[in-house]
């Protein structure tokens, strides 16, 4: 297929490819195989996977996989590092120019919506991280729980409070650390001057099993397979690290928290397995939900078997 063109100023602007989804839905395996029908250029989009070292936990993508489809943004930083939606929107924006500039197609894939959010709309200037707010907000929480601040956080701020979890920590630290130190909530700082412009056209298409059931299954199989693979013996490892701790960003990704608490001694080994796979599938429903409030998404029948077959086409249509 080739990248075609169309009228109008729209049409001036080169394609790009959102292809989103919960966890453990299979964007990797249809963006594979989109790379052998197509132009197309992976970048990851995926806040766990940018971290050298964090492999099995981050599902990413192996050795054989990556030779076939090179993915830019993986293995980019240090665990040590805090990798933020603003730094994904400048080194995606770059990679982006890159690859068009090659001829091909930006075919972005990943399930860290924020960082597509951020990527597509900007990011409206928000005051960097405070350590002592987050130290006193960290304090409270191991006084009071995550629960009672997440009901602090619905007082003032009650769509960041829908949005957030409450049992999403970080998300929960950020949103009233920026209360504390600006007055303003932080859904107001991140509508008001939203909108860059991104020059690219986007096609935005989302994967996903119909049947919530399905989806809870392929969380619990991939769970097991990374404890099969080694992901205990991986945060091992980095908790071995005197630069890392259990509060760093990275560590506090999905799955990792859970491993960390257990090897930590706080629960055994048959919680830390159930409340791993309960904390994944708690971000598939927040990954779902996030998208299914999208309009501009196109959803693929992923149960039908013709899912590539269906974005092919509606690509046909983009390029043509």
């Amino acid at each position: 297929m080739a990248i075609g063109s169309q009228t109008g100023e729209r049409a001036a602007q080169p394609l790009a490819v959102f292809l989103m989804g919960p966890t453990a839905s299979g964007k990797t395996e249809l963006a594979v195989e989109l790379v052998r029908r197509l132009p197309c250029a992976i970048v990851n989009v995926d806040s766990t996977q940018v971290y050298r070292g964090m492999d099995i936990g981050s599902a990413k993508p192996g050795p054989e996989i990556l030779a076939e489809a090179p993915h830019r943004l993986i293995d980019i930083c240090d665990p040590a590092e805090t990798y933020s939606a603003a730094r994904f929107r400048s080194d995606a924006l770059a990679e982006m120019q890159q690859i068009t500039r090659q001829g091909r197609i930006p075919l972005l894939v990943g399930g860290t919506l924020l960082y597509f959010r951020a990527l597509q709309y900007g990011l409206s200037p928000l005051p960097d991280a405070d350590p002592e707010v987050r130290r006193q907000l960290l304090a409270e929480a191991q006084r009071l729980g995550w629960g009672e601040l997440h009901r602090r956080l619905a007082e003032i701020d009650p769509q960041a409070a829908r949005r957030i979890h409450p049992n999403d920590p970080q998300r929960i630290q950020r949103a009233l650390e920026v209360f504390r130190l600006t007055g303003q909530p932080i859904s107001d700082l991140q509508t008001a001057n939203r909108e860059q412009s991104l020059p690219f056209r986007v096609v935005k298409l989302a994967r996903a099993p119909r049947e919530r059931r399905v989806l809870h299954q392929r969380i619990e199989h991939r769970f097991e397979r990374m404890l099969r693979q080694g992901f205990e013996q991986e945060v091992r490892g980095l908790l071995e690290r005197e630069d890392l701790s259990p509060e760093t960003p990275a560590m506090r990704a999905v799955g990792y928290r859970q491993l960390v608490r257990y090897l930590l001694g706080a629960y055994g080994r048959a919680e830390m397995v159930q409340r791993g796979m309960a904390a994944t599938r708690q971000l598939a429903k927040r990954q779902l939900t996030w998208l299914r409030g999208d309009p501009q998404v196109q959803w693929l029948d992923d149960e039908s078997g013709k899912g590539l077959e269906q974005t092919l086409k509606i690509l046909a249509r983009a390029t043509n």
